[in-house]
């Protein structure tokens, strides 16, 4: 199983785990906290995301992801079944996890024929693990299942399943909440996040300032990966008119930005060593690390990660250690906060 070290090193408060989404502190999506990482001159700035479009400039591109997301949780009595990446028609990747005290936690007793009853007379079938996070001495955390639901996936899921919640979140959201104002097609396990922040108003101020946005597809699949583990496997498309924005704005000298890590990982899956990018469309296994860096890639929006989670890995290849470190230690002090609700940071070359 693959492993990243991440190249910050912190404890991360409970109260500094956003709980509910914004709206629920009586905040706009837009008013979440932006910190703003200015790499060449080590320099932090703390802000509103309200100011995001001062910090781009006329001939810029913003690459977002329209991936919006699912219904992927359902009960299984004792169990919650989280559906991750449909593998075909009928097979999932998919994790169990264990009930208890209103919280879940990772059940890893699973067992190949295993059989699920889920609500809405659908059921799901455990196969094998999935081969891409094989089993370790601790029992199987992701496992191929046939999934068999009465007609339309997307109609049941709607009807009978709920977002995909973690012990940070304590009470349920509607799927509205889940959802960026980018989201056009369903696939997504989990939210997109870097998005969540964006309204029309920021678009609208964007395209005035000449900034053009460009939309690419990657589903998400589940993001409870145990410390340091790489991500798997995940379904993307690079559209046509996204390629030749990107590749514009590169020849020009303007700065491609990533909305999320989702982005990075799609854009740079279709990135040359000189860093053009072509149209493609499957499955990317791509890891970013420092080692590896980005090529199509200037600049990101993102969340802010947990402690030794693989992302912090990506952003090393945006920002060295020492400034991460620097800008970890800021978002602390300042009380922002972390997770899918939570606040926003830029880092800029």
């Amino acid at each position: 199983m693959t492993t990243i070290a991440a190249p910050v090193d912190f404890v991360l408060p409970q109260e500094l785990a956003a709980h509910e989404p914004p709206e629920a502190r009586g905040l706009d999506r837009d008013e979440v906290k932006l910190m703003v990482s200015r790499v060449a001159t080590d320099e932090i700035i703390n802000t509103c995301f309200f100011h995001f479009p001062e910090y781009l400039a006329k001939g810029d591109v913003l690459v977002v992801n329209n991936s919006a997301t699912i219904n992927a949780a359902f009960d299984a009595g004792d169990i919650t079944l989280h559906l991750s990446t449909p593998l075909d028609d009928k097979r999932w990747v998919v994790e169990l996890r264990r009930n208890s005290n209103k919280r879940t936690s990772p059940f890893l007793d699973g067992d190949p024929g295993q059989f699920l009853s889920l609500p809405g007379g659908a059921s799901a079938y455990l196969l094998e693990p999935y081969q891409h996070y094989p089993s370790t001495a601790g029992g199987v955390r992701l496992w191929v299942a046939e999934l068999r639901f009465p007609g339309d996936f997307l109609t049941w899921s709607n009807h009978f399943g709920a977002p995909i919640r973690y012990d940070y979140v304590p009470r349920s959201w509607p799927l509205s909440y889940y959802q960026t104002v980018f989201a056009s097609e369903p696939g997504s396990a989990e939210m997109p996040s870097a998005g969540r922040a964006f309204t029309r108003d920021t678009i609208e101020k964007l395209e005035k300032k000449g900034v053009m946005i460009a939309p690419l597809t990657l589903h998400t699949g589940v993001s409870s990966l145990e410390t340091g583990e790489a991500p798997y496997p995940e379904r993307y498309r690079v559209p046509v008119d996204t390629v030749r924005a990107v590749n514009d704005a590169r020849s020009s000298g303007a700065r491609v930005v990533a909305v999320g890590t989702t982005v990075v990982r799609a854009l740079e899956s279709v990135a040359s060593y000189d860093g053009s990018v072509h149209q493609g469309e499957g499955w990317t296994d791509l890891v970013i690390t420092p080692e590896r860096g980005v090529r199509a890639v200037d600049a990101i929006l993102t969340g802010l990660h947990a402690p030794d989670a693989s992302h912090l890995s990506m952003l090393e290849a945006f920002a060295n250690g020492e400034h991460l470190s620097k800008a970890y230690g800021n978002a602390l002090d300042e009380h922002y906060l972390w997770h899918e609700f939570g606040d926003m940071h830029l880092i800029l070359p």
